[in-house]
């Protein structure tokens, strides 16, 4: 079953960005390549349930089992140890990657509170695009009786695009809804 957003994306985005961005050939349009879903829980040092909770709401969130990340350096400061499990994250590709960034513009961004559209300015120099969210409520996947506690969470959206302008282009097209500047 091939999604919308994803016929959507052959279909009018492609053609409409490579006139656009005067590109030469349909490969040099730029494409999504995957979306990674990361959830730092820092309170797992002292409290081992935390990080089984923030599982749960990712796999409901993606409908896989992420993966647990570790400390890569000893900080004291933090109490925090090299190895110690301090988050988790899961890598979206194909048809969930665009399931989910179906759901993120059209159903989860719109039920964020004063939602006036997401910051343009979030790209990181190659063409990826991060968005933080304060609660991972937006989503209707996550009951509100069934969490523990509200956690934050980040969005990356990695795209083939050399720099920010052509990412940007991309997700405008694919229906993000950009914060207008002024």
């Amino acid at each position: 079953m091939a999604h919308r957003l994803k016929e959507n994306y052959k279909a009018e985005v492609v053609p409409a960005l490579k006139a656009d961005l005067e590109l030469s050939n349909v490969m040099q349009v730029p494409k999504i390549l995957k979306v990674v879903l990361n959830i730092g829980v820092g309170e797992a040092l002292d409290n081992s349930k935390a990080l089984d909770a923030a599982v749960e709401d990712l796999i409901a969130l993606s409908g896989q089992k992420p993966i647990i990340t570790r400390a890569k350096k000893s900080i004291a400061n933090f109490k925090l140890r090299e190895g110690r499990s301090i988050g988790t994250k899961v890598t979206l590709r194909g048809e969930r990657m665009w399931s989910f960034l179906d759901r993120l513009m059209n159903v989860a961004l719109p039920r964020v509170r004063d939602f006036r559209g997401v910051n343009p300015n979030s790209f990181d120099g190659r063409g990826n695009y991060t968005l933080g969210f304060r609660e991972q409520l937006i989503f209707p996947e996550i009951s509100f009786d069934k969490i523990d506690k509200i956690r934050g969470f980040e969005v990356t959206i990695v795209t083939s695009a050399e720099n920010d302008e052509h990412g940007r282009a991309l997700l405008k097209k694919l229906g993000m809804p950009f914060r207008s500047e002024g």
